[in-house]
């Protein structure tokens, strides 16, 4: 078994230090205060100070919470950082390639599902905390999918079946669904609850192993997780490890380590390259990549515009616009370009931007320094191309990472605006003559993950979801997810294996 491959290399005693505490008081004293980005510093003063208490930072390995092999955290290298300030939260122990080493096997438990849902506020406030999207988003939004996903997979744990098959001759052939193995898993940081979900709910109702890497920036919510998860088994030991550390070291190992049967990534396109290629030099392991896009949302001329500029806004800046699906190429119709490109600039101007703790705010801080710096370089690209800024461009306050709502308009498809995956509240809005045109210029792209429609006429809808090169296609309608709907790589077959089993017959009464 795979499981015991892993656990033969477990050869040094593993010691749990300290225990893991987290509370979250109810109220979160929200503000009624609520600002528009034009107001600069005032909308990241008076910032909430969560209730909850961090004391548990340490991998989950083998069923129990240990140091990393190499003793070495996070304070040494990269802290965990609340994006609203940039001051350090805590300091997570990092996981190398020895801790992947000590990771074992996990499998489904579908009592996970309903202690999460018991523990949706602290979860919830961790996100916001960790991430810096808004706290009504996380505990309205995320969490309720979060525990559907789970209850989902674990629907189907009893429920993958096999075939006979009558082939010539005297054979009986049986077609066998069997787990993969270990499972590696890579996570990002703008869904890390979601990707947590659609990562370990299949693999484990498919009977799998599981070692998942956080992203070094939101490694709290994964392991709060790991551990309800671990209160609630009956055989946890090994079941389910996290380990937390850069992509070079614990990643790479898991990418490259024999012993592991699968790789399952979410992140960046040029990362996914790196993935592929460490997996194929080992032992040839399968992969599977949900990676980066510039999805294009087209607005037809038959639009209602009002409910076009509306559902285009959401699309584009849902979650500070860190999603691999957003709408980041918005094409609009000459014939209501002008109307909608005004329409869509002041819906920026009100869009509220502030502490995500408080009440009524869409929009909180980007991730991180580094994703901040990024957004505000694309932006000044845009602006050297001859693009028109229609509002936004700059950070709001001296604090945190809060970046204004940003509406580009004459974007050409030559600018980088328009070409690259800027991962930040950047609209780039351009122009099209026709179907043929737009379906063209929105093929044009290295990407292929999603796309927005929005038209009343049937037929239109029909011709552009056929031509669109891309896994998921919303008309009318944008970022729909559900447990059933497939997207990304976040499926059952990605987690079993086909097994043809062939016994001769010996005087079989029929054929």
């Amino acid at each position: 078994m795979a499981a015991r491959r892993i656990s033969s290399l477990l050869s040094r005693s593993l010691s749990v230090s300290s225990a893991f505490s987290l509370s979250l008081g109810k109220n979160f004293n929200r503000g009624k205060s609520i600002h528009r980005f034009s107001t600069a510093a005032a909308a990241v003063e008076e910032l909430i100070t969560p209730t909850v208490q961090i004391n548990y930072t340490q991998l989950l390995i083998n069923g129990q919470f240990v140091d990393a092999a190499s003793g070495n955290h996070f304070c040494e290298n990269i802290p965990t950082f609340d994006p609203r300030t940039g001051e350090v939260i805590a300091n997570v122990a990092e996981g190398d390639a020895e801790d992947i080493n000590r990771a074992e096997r996990s499998r489904i438990l579908l009592r996970f599902a309903d202690l999460a849902e018991k523990h949706n506020d602290e979860l919830a406030a961790l996100e916001t905390w960790n991430n810096g999207k808004p706290y009504e988003q996380a505990a309205k939004a995320e969490l309720p999918l979060f525990v559907r996903l789970f209850r989902y997979y674990a629907g189907w744990a009893d429920k993958i079946h096999g075939l006979t098959v009558q082939a010539d001759g005297p054979h009986h052939v049986q077609i066998l669904h069997e787990p993969i193995g270990v499972a590696g898993q890579i996570i990002p940081w703008n869904f890390p609850l979601m990707m947590f979900a659609w990562k370990v709910g299949p693999a484990l109702a498919c009977g799998n192993t599981i070692v998942l890497k956080t992203a070094e920036q939101t490694p709290l919510t994964a392991l709060f997780a790991a551990k309800l998860f671990h209160e609630v088994s009956w055989s946890s030991s090994g079941v389910l490890n996290i380990v937390s550390r850069y992509g070079p070291t614990a990643g790479a190992a898991l990418a490259s380590h024999m012993d592991v049967d699968k790789i399952a990534f979410t992140g960046s396109t040029d990362t996914g390259k790196i993935v592929q290629e460490l997996a194929a030099k080992s032992n040839l392991k399968p992969v599977t990549l949900e990676l980066g896009g510039k999805s294009p949302f087209i607005v037809c001329e038959d639009a209602d515009i009002d409910q076009a500029v509306e559902l285009a806004h959401f699309a584009l800046f849902f979650n500070q616009g860190q999603c691999c699906c957003a709408g980041s190429r918005t094409f609009v119709h000459e014939s209501v370009y002008d109307e909608f490109i005004e329409k869509a600039k002041a819906r920026a101007l009100s869009r509220t931007v502030g502490d995500p703790f408080k009440k009524g705010i869409e929009q909180g801080p980007q991730i991180d320094p580094e994703q901040f710096a990024k957004v505000l370089r694309y932006i000044r690209s845009g602006i050297e191309s001859n693009a028109t800024l229609e509002c936004g461009g700059g950070r709001i306050g001296s604090k945190g990472y809060f970046v204004q709502p940003t509406v580009f308009s004459n974007v050409q498809d030559d600018m980088l605006i328009a070409k690259d995956e800027i991962f930040g509240p950047v609209q780039s809005i351009l122009k099209y003559k026709d179907l043929d045109e737009v379906i063209r210029r929105a093929n044009s792209t290295r990407y292929g993950l999603a796309a927005g429609v929005f038209t009343k006429n049937i037929n239109t809808a029909n011709t552009l979801t056929r031509a669109l090169r891309v896994g998921t296609v919303w008309v009318n309608c944008f970022d729909v997810f559900d447990a059933a709907i497939p997207f990304g790589i976040y499926s059952l077959n990605n987690y079993l294996q086909v097994k043809a089993v062939i016994t001769p017959l010996r005087n079989p009464a029929w054929l």
